[in-house]
C-alpha cells in the first residue's frame, strides 16, 4: 500500500491483534483519504508479507465494521472532540474509529487494552503528539460506552 503510513516494524513480538489493528489502521487510513472502496483495501492489504503474521478476523471485523458504521462512529465522536472530524489527521481520526467500534463491538476486551492499542497505533503512526489526543477523546468515548467498566469514571 503506498500513500499511507508505513509500519512500525521495529518490535518482532507485536501480537497478531496488534498487527490486525495496524493494518485495520492503514486500511483506514486509505478509505478516509481516498474514499478507496474497502474490497480494493482488503485485497491490497492481505498480499502483504507481514499480513499472514497478523489476526486476519479481528483485521476484518475492524476494518468493515468501522467503514459500515462510520456514520454511527462518528456521532459517538463528534460531540467529543474539540474541533471538526475533517481537521483531524487521518492518523487520528482512524486510531478513534477504532477504538470506538471496539468499545461498542468488542466487550470482551477491557477498555483499557482499548485505549492502549489505539494509542500504541496512534504513537507508530501518527504525529509526534497525536496519541495524547487519541487518548482523551476514547477516555471520553469510553465514560460514554462502557460507564460501568471505567473505576470512580477514570482511566
Amino acid at each position: 500500500m503506498s500513500g499511507g503510513p508505513e509500519p512500525d516494524d521495529r518490535s518482532p513480538t507485536r501480537s497478531a491483534r496488534r498487527r490486525a489493528r495496524e493494518f485495520a489502521l492503514q486500511g483506514l487510513y486509505q478509505w478516509l483519504v481516498a474514499q478507496t472502496d474497502v474490497a480494493m483495501i482488503e485485497a491490497q492489504i492481505v498480499v502483504l508479507p507481514e499480513f499472514e503474521r497478523s489476526d486476519t478476523d479481528l483485521f476484518r471485523s475492524i476494518l468493515r465494521g468501522v467503514i459500515q458504521e462510520a456514520a454511527t462512529l462518528h456521532k459517538t465522536i463528534v460531540p467529543l472532540i474539540d474541533r471538526p472530524l475533517i481537521q483531524l489527521s487521518p492518523v487520528e481520526h482512524a486510531a478513534i474509529l477504532i477504538g470506538a467500534w471496539e468499545f461498542s463491538h468488542a466487550p470482551e476486551t477491557p477498555y483499557r487494552v482499548v485505549i492502549n492499542e489505539a494509542v500504541e497505533i496512534a504513537k507508530s503512526f501518527g504525529g509526534t503528539d497525536g496519541y495524547r489526543y487519541v487518548n482523551g477523546v476514547l477516555d471520553k468515548v469510553a465514560a460514554r460506552l462502557r460507564p460501568t467498566e471505567r473505576p470512580n469514571g477514570r482511566v
